[in-house]
């Protein structure tokens, strides 16, 4: 049986993920997690997220590394914000325990210090912008597509609901990074983030990101490759967060095997890379 502590509880990713692996035969949540000193404190998160009594009672942040110890906890799963996800892996980290990470926004030094952590520690992490299955196809389909089609030009759209606090997303970020990496681009030189006046004539260097916030959009992501007389657009949609949670569970069952020391990502747990 494999012993998950799961963070942001009540957020809507975190209290999807409980009630899915409640689900799961071989996966059970022995910790759950809420932001520092919850008002939450205690509570049993199964009657929290409205999915019946488990045993289980939320506990605050501060007491993570107490919890993890206590709890036996096999892996953490973190869907918060970066800063507080920085702080949960490096404690999940000393505790020996592999994570699984859906939390997106991590500046390069934010990532600096997740990578240094993980490898000091050996734990195994999975680490991506999206767990969603498709989104993963996606990206492959983009990099194959990006190394035919080098010469068009290519433009990445993304939208979400009006409550998501970064942008451009993970997702286009990560889908940002590969088309650049396929075509030999500087990553820090060639994104254009929108566009406002007379920005001139678009260059054949550029890789445009756009994003859109707005209702309850789940995600939505779109790779535009233009040329003369035609186009291809590549697009993902997300009809629900469910799809997020499928992915989660693969990669829990997934980061166990997983290269000590390291950071793998989605294409790892799925094998296309």
């Amino acid at each position: 049986m494999i012993r998950v502590a799961v963070t942001g509880v009540s957020g809507r990713i975190g209290s999807k993920i409980i009630k899915a692996i409640v689900k799961e035969e071989d996966i059970e949540v022995v910790a759950a997690i809420g932001s520092p000193n919850t008002t939450l404190e205690g509570k049993d998160v199964g009657e929290v997220i409205c999915a019946g009594k488990m045993g289980v009672p939320v506990n605050g942040a501060q007491k993570l590394a107490e919890v993890l110890k206590r709890n036996k906890v096999d892996v953490l799963v973190d869907f918060t914000v970066a800063d507080a996800a920085v702080n949960t892996i490096k404690i999940s980290a000393e505790c020996g325990v592999d994570v699984v990470v859906g939390t997106t926004g991590f500046s390069d030094e934010q990532l600096s210090e997740i990578k240094e952590s993980i490898e000091k520690n050996k734990i195994k992490a999975v680490i991506s912008p999206s767990m969603a299955v498709g989104v993963n196809v996606f990206f492959k389909v983009v990099r194959d597509v990006a190394k035919i089609l080098n010469d068009y030009d290519m433009e990445i759209i993304e939208a979400h609901h009006k409550n998501k606090v970064d942008a451009p997303s993970g997702t286009a970020l990560k889908t940002y990074e590969i088309i650049a990496e396929e075509l030999g681009r500087n990553k820090d030189e060639s994104g254009v983030y929108g566009r406002q006046g007379m920005v001139g004539a678009r260059t054949s260097e550029e890789i445009g990101l756009h994003a859109v916030r707005g209702g309850d959009i789940v995600g939505d992501h779109t790779v535009l490759f233009a040329d003369d007389g035609e186009r291809l657009e590549i697009i993902h949609r997300a009809h629900s967060r469910q799809s997020f949670v499928t992915g989660v569970i693969k990669a829990v069952r997934y980061v166990l095997e997983a290269p000590e020391g390291k950071i793998s990502d989605m294409a790892d747990v799925l094998g296309i890379k």
